[in-house]
């Protein structure tokens, strides 16, 4: 259980609640085949329901690190990439963290829905919208990078929605939720056949059985 003195220093961005934190690949999106450490931040009230990580949710079932340990399992590492995930990572205060990563030259991505303001700074955004809680348009603004989970037909409409809202130069994505691969892999291959400008996204750690 999360105290009174660590929700200050939590909301101070000096401590954070983590679910997980590992150096592997990045299996999906533009960044895709990347080493990467990923920091896994807990807490997350926007709900999808196919969510693959639910356990990531309820942040007081997570211990609270300090942002000096995870400087210095990045340091282990010997990465030059982190990515920041969740959860909704932005619902924290990320300055310290990043303020710290970028001090040691590493590239830093966060991954979110975008329902809350990004509080860092970051070199790459993946905004992956979700119909549960809509994007701020500010973080709309600022994306690198736009993943739409396709869950059914009516995902492509609506993440068209967003490829108008995104920056020109940002690189457009569709990813078939995982219980749907087969049923829906298809179907975004036929349509980014028609619409050229939009990628397919799949992922590729868990078909290596990778975290």
């Amino acid at each position: 259980m999360i105290t009174a003195e660590l929700e200050q220093e939590i909301k101070k961005g000096t401590h954070l609640p983590i679910m997980e934190y590992f150096y592997s690949i990045q299996g999906e999106g533009y960044h895709s085949g990347r080493p990467a450490f990923f920091i896994r931040i807990a807490g997350c009230d926007v709900g999808c329901v196919w969510c693959d990580v639910k356990e990531s949710w309820d942040r007081n079932d997570h211990e609270v690190k300090t942002v000096d340990f995870l400087i210095e399992e990045v340091k282990k590492s010997g990465t030059e990439f982190v990515v920041i995930t969740g959860g909704e990572p932005a619902m924290y205060d990320l300055t310290i963290l990043t303020k710290e990563l970028a001090s040691l030259g590493i590239y830093v991505a966060i991954e979110t829905s975008g329902a809350y303001e990004l509080m860092g700074t970051f070199d790459w955004v993946c905004l992956s919208p979700k119909k549960f809680k809509a994007p701020l348009k500010s973080v709309v603004k600022s994306a690198h990078e736009l993943k739409v989970i396709v869950f059914n037909n009516h995902d492509f409409k609506w993440g068209e929605e967003y490829a108008h809202q995104v920056p020109d130069a940002c690189k457009l994505y569709f990813q078939p939720e995982w219980s749907k691969n087969d049923e829906m892999g298809m179907y975004i291959v036929d349509y980014i056949k028609e619409y050229p400008k939009w990628n397919i996204s799949l992922q590729t750690h868990k078909y290596l059985g990778v975290l």
